[in-house]
């Protein structure tokens, strides 16, 4: 069907990402025409969250469909380099801190142009060319970076000071780019604008030899990390919740199976009379003790859920007029501190996350996609609502979903109060809980975890949730999450 679609939702992390997502929904596109464009304008406007060096997955359902899932995260080399350039750095989150590692060695095979080809090519509607051009003009007009944007660059200055192509890119005065500046990036316009026309075979015969110019030395990636690496479509996890039905990223991404976990143990528990948030950080607590205890074996966390039931990182959720859904989470890590010459984007470093890739610099197995816990995630209630949401954040993102999925789906929250709702995570017995619940709430998440911090504000660390709805009656519902300054735009 070639029609023009009237109506749709958009749910986005930067007001320009949301604006080209609209825009292909205006021009007849569909749901998977509006997340692919708005994830090349991501690249430009949220370029440490999403960069054509990265990776992600994307949830689709076609009008009443059952959902599907593309995988095209960052798969671990082909081959080990001993040398390889690999170390740490600290991002300061202000109430704490993580580690990151980058540098050439910290780089994984990148999955983000073929990805979002296959996934237009299955779904998309549009030529390729128009869902481009919108990010192409602005890298090369250049935006104002907004506080969000600001903040994040401060919290990982770390990274985009660690190399002449980063500082010229991040800093090009010497100090980092401040709220309402100018960012421009034409280098990055040049790259959109050949892919555009070339496609996946420009981005093989000149991109990839580019890549890798950063690698020869320092990092593990050959041309055959490039020429073997291909998207690949999965089934989701299906998962009760309350009174409906809920899609989740499956093994090898960890997220869709530890958000299952977490849920039923939630769906045993909770009672009206309880404290719920006791209740959600106790499921938390139990599905991350599986993990650890299983030794990171996703194959023995899935079997646990018997047969299927009748951080640098941005999410993209979009529903269209005719009920078509797309929820699409991308990833950077954070970047690995370097810039592409010539092309104006950091590659990953998803080598360097430890919740990705807990084996470290050299111990992880050649040649497999990387774990992760992005969870791009469709729900429909019994009474025909459709939920579409993900979330950035890291680690946190699986408690992330999770909450804002019992908060929709058992307590019939709006999505804006969903959404916005104070939030709480768990990992190794450490709690860490955002200002919002209760006091009798917060007492007793305190006594349950004597090992605990309580947040004085809401914070980007507990991930940004972006999530868009559809009543049964056609409404429509979109909520960017302010903790990562999210935008959202409905067209009735």
């Amino acid at each position: 069907m070639t029609g023009r679609i009237e109506g749709g939702a958009v749910a986005a992390g930067h007001e320009l990402t949301v604006k080209a997502a609209r825009h292909a929904l205006e021009e007849g596109g569909n749901a998977t025409d509006a997340a692919c464009a708005a994830a090349w304008m991501a690249c430009v406007v949220e370029p440490v969250l999403a960069s054509p060096g990265g990776g992600g997955f994307a949830m689709v359902a076609e009008n009443g469909a059952t959902p599907q899932l593309c995988d095209f995260f960052a798969r671990t080399p082909l081959h080990v380099n001993p040398d390889a350039d690999f170390h740490a750095i600290e991002a300061d989150f202000g109430t704490t801190t993580q580690t990151f590692h980058i540098g050439p060695g910290s780089t994984a095979t990148p999955g983000f142009v073929p990805g979002i080809f296959a996934l237009h090519g299955r779904h998309g509607r549009l030529p390729m060319a128009r869902l481009i051009a919108p990010a192409a003009v602005i890298a090369r007009r250049g935006h104002t970076v907004n506080a969000f944007q600001a903040r994040l660059a401060r919290i990982i200055s770390p990274i985009l000071l660690a190399s002449e192509g980063t500082r010229a890119l991040f800093a090009p005065s010497g100090g980092l780019l401040t709220e309402g500046q100018m960012l421009a990036n034409p280098d990055l316009a040049r790259f959109l604008e050949s892919l555009a026309e070339g496609g996946p075979d420009w981005y093989m015969a000149e991109a990839v030899p580019r890549m890798l110019t950063l690698q020869h030395g320092a990092g593990h990636l050959r041309e055959e990390d490039f020429e073997d690496y291909a998207p690949e479509w999965r089934t989701p996890l299906r998962e009760k919740a309350a009174d409906g039905l809920v899609w989740l990223n499956p093994p090898p991404a960890a997220s869709g199976v530890m958000i299952a976990l977490a849920n039923r143990k939630a769906e045993k528990e909770e009672h009206p009379d309880e404290c719920r948030p006791c209740i959600w950080a106790a499921a938390l607590d139990h599905a991350d003790r599986l993990r650890r205890d299983s030794g990171h074996d996703l194959d023995a966390l899935a079997a646990r859920l018997g047969p299927p039931s009748s951080r640098g990182t941005t999410h993209i959720s979009v529903i269209d007029g005719e009920g078509g859904a797309c929820a699409l989470t991308v990833s950077n890590g954070e970047g690995n501190g370097h810039v592409v010459p010539g092309l104006g984007f950091m590659p990953n470093n998803m080598l360097g996350e430890e919740d990705v890739n807990p084996a470290g610099r050299s111990g992880w197995p050649t040649g497999v996609r990387l774990s992760s816990m992005m969870a791009p995630t469709i729900a429909r209630g019994e009474d025909g609502t459709l939920h579409v949401l993900g979330s950035g954040g890291s680690n946190r993102i699986r408690s992330v979903i999770f909450l804002v999925l019992r908060r929709l789906m058992a307590l019939r929250q709006t999505l804006a109060e969903a959404v916005e709702a104070p939030r709480l995570h768990v990992e190794a017995g450490h709690l860490d809980f955002e200002p919002g619940f209760l006091r009798t709430e917060a007492e007793a998440l305190a006594r349950m975890f004597p090992d605990h911090r309580e947040w004085k504000e809401h914070s980007m660390f507990f991930g940004g949730c972006h999530a868009v709805s559809r009543r049964r009656d056609g409404t429509l519902e979109a909520c960017g999450d302010p903790r990562r300054s999210g935008s959202a735009d409905v067209m009735q």
